[in-house]
C-alpha cells in the first residue's frame, strides 16, 4: 500500500469514528445563537488558526449572503495587530482571551480549535468564555487535553496524527457551515 493509500486508510477509520450527533448539537447551537442574536467566535492556533479563518469566511459568506438571517461570526485569529500587540505587551497566551474580554456576552458562542488540546491561549480563551457564561464548544485530538473539559460541547477526534486531526476537524467545521448552505435560504 503506498503512502497516500495508507493516509486515506487511516483517514476514513477516523471519519468513521467521529460523533455525528455532537455535529448536529453544534449547528443547533449555530442556528440558536444566530437566531437569538448572538455572536459566535473562533479561535485556535497554527494549522487550527487556518481552519477556523477559513470557515469563518465560509460562515459570513455562504451562510449569510441573499439570507435574511445573518451569523454574527469572528475568527480571533485574523486581527493581526491585535494578536501581535497582546503577544509582545501582554503574552501570546491572552491573545484571544483578552479579545474575549471586549466582545463575549452570555448570548454568544466560543468555539475553540486545538489538536492537541493544549494550546494555552486557545484554554483560556474558553475558560473565560464559560465564566460569561457563553456557550462553549471545544474541538480537539489526542486525548483532548486540557481543552476538552471546558468545552460544554466537545468534538473530539480520536487520533494522534496531527494531520488527520486536522483533516477531521475542518470536515466537522464544514458540516456545521454547509448545514446552513445546502438547505433552503432561511
Amino acid at each position: 500500500m503506498s503512502f497516500t493509500q495508507s493516509y486515506v486508510h487511516e483517514l476514513q477509520g477516523v471519519l468513521a469514528s467521529l460523533d455525528l450527533a455532537k455535529v448536529d448539537r453544534a449547528i443547533d447551537w449555530f442556528r440558536e445563537t444566530r437566531d437569538g442574536g448572538g455572536t459566535i467566535y473562533l479561535c485556535g492556533n497554527g494549522g487550527s488558526a487556518a481552519s477556523v479563518s477559513h470557515i469563518t469566511c465560509d460562515i459570513v459568506k455562504g451562510c449569510s449572503y441573499l439570507r435574511d438571517k445573518k451569523f454574527r461570526v469572528m475568527a480571533l485569529t485574523d486581527n493581526l495587530a491585535t494578536i501581535t500587540a497582546y503577544a509582545n505587551d501582554v503574552g501570546y497566551e491572552e491573545v484571544f482571551v483578552e479579545q474575549l474580554r471586549n466582545f463575549a456576552t452570555p448570548k454568544d458562542l466560543v468555539l475553540a480549535v486545538s489538536g492537541s488540546g493544549n494550546s494555552p491561549n486557545v484554554v483560556k480563551a474558553l475558560e473565560y468564555a464559560r465564566t460569561v457564561p457563553c456557550r462553549t464548544i471545544a474541538f480537539t485530538g489526542r486525548d483532548g487535553g486540557k481543552l476538552a473539559p471546558l468545552g460544554d460541547l466537545n468534538l473530539h477526534v480520536n487520533e494522534q496524527h496531527m494531520g488527520r486531526i486536522e483533516d477531521s476537524h475542518m470536515m466537522m467545521l464544514h458540516m456545521i457551515a454547509y448545514s446552513f448552505m445546502d438547505c433552503a435560504v432561511e
